[in-house]
């Protein structure tokens, strides 16, 4: 008889293939239950950055807790749910890909261990090796919608995710009930249709349409930005964005209002120019006018100018 010898490395490498399958497994368990598993400390650092591993992680670090006070939070969290749940319950589920979640209030080590100061943010954990600068997720330029999420992960492991939201009749009954409105306002006025030929409340409508468009309400309607950035280390608010590709909500509130008052500063100097009441009434409204128009256009160029720096005029 021949005595068997069994290789260091062979047993090393049975004891990688256990550990990654009891891995594995525990993940798809984890998914099983709910779409995004929630990690602590020690969790992110067996499962996530400890080898072996041979799937790749979608990490979102956030702080939903109320008491951190984050609005962006809970919107990016709905968003990632939306992402999570269309992979989870689509045919092409795998144990390839796990969406996973680090809250600032379980797991402040992972955030230090990271040199983590902002939340939210995606990061992706490839299979091998380590992440990469185009594994976090650029969330500032892009913002946080499912698609960009999706097309994102698409680049970085090749997983195609069809986002599938739930359907939303908000919007339907909300048109239903204006519809409704309109029309029962009508019935009652049908004797007297004269205001709808009226020339001011056409204007007005026009106007908030234009100050909706000018002001960048699509293009949070399509990117989906936060609402504004709040510093965590100093605790300091940014309503504008320093950057000229990107903007905050707040921010596009602010320029309508801007834009709104220098129309109106507009529409008080033709209105002292056109008038013929008393002289004196009418120099103090071309004075106001005058007013609106330096003080919030000024106020307008100075945001212009913080976005695109460089630029030579004040």
């Amino acid at each position: 008889m021949f005595p068997v010898c069994c290789s260091p490395f062979a047993l090393c490498s049975d004891a990688d293939s256990n550990l990654l399958s009891e891995k594995v497994d525990q993940m798809m368990e984890w998914s099983s239950r709910r779409s995004v598993v929630r990690m602590n400390g020690d969790k992110f650092r067996r499962f996530v950055k400890a080898p072996p591993r041979n799937y790749s992680v979608i990490v979102m670090f956030t702080a939903l807790q109320p008491q951190r006070q984050c609005s962006v939070c809970r919107q990016a969290n709905e968003e990632y749910q939306v992402l999570a749940n269309s992979w989870r319950y689509s045919s092409a589920f795998s144990n390839k890909l796990f969406f996973t979640v680090v809250d600032y209030d379980e797991g402040a080590d992972v955030f230090q261990q990271l040199n983590m100061n902002s939340a939210p943010t995606f990061m992706h954990f490839p299979a091998k090796g380590k992440p990469k600068r185009a594994d976090t997720f650029d969330l500032q330029r892009i913002g946080f919608a499912s698609e960009q999420l999706a097309k994102w992960i698409a680049d970085r492991t090749d997983v195609q995710i069809r986002v599938f939201r739930p359907p939303n009749y908000s919007g339907t009954i909300a048109l239903a009930l204006l519809v409704s409105l309109v029309g029962g306002l009508l019935y009652l006025r049908r004797n007297n249709l004269e205001f709808i030929y009226n020339k001011t409340g056409w204007a007005m409508a026009a106007l908030c349409v234009v100050f909706a468009m000018t002001s960048g309400q699509m293009w949070n309607h399509i990117r989906g930005p936060p609402y504004a950035h709040k510093n965590p280390q100093n605790g300091q608010v940014s309503y504008i964005h320093g950057s000229s590709q990107a903007q905050f909500v707040a921010e596009s509130h602010i320029i309508l209002l801007l834009n709104a008052a220098i129309t109106m500063g507009m529409v008080l100097l033709n209105e002292a120019a056109t008038s013929k009441g008393d002289v004196g009434k009418r120099r103090i409204i071309c004075l106001v006018g005058l007013g609106l128009v330096v003080f919030f256009f000024s106020f307008l160029l100075s945001i212009f100018r913080s976005k695109y720096h460089g630029y030579p005029y004040r």
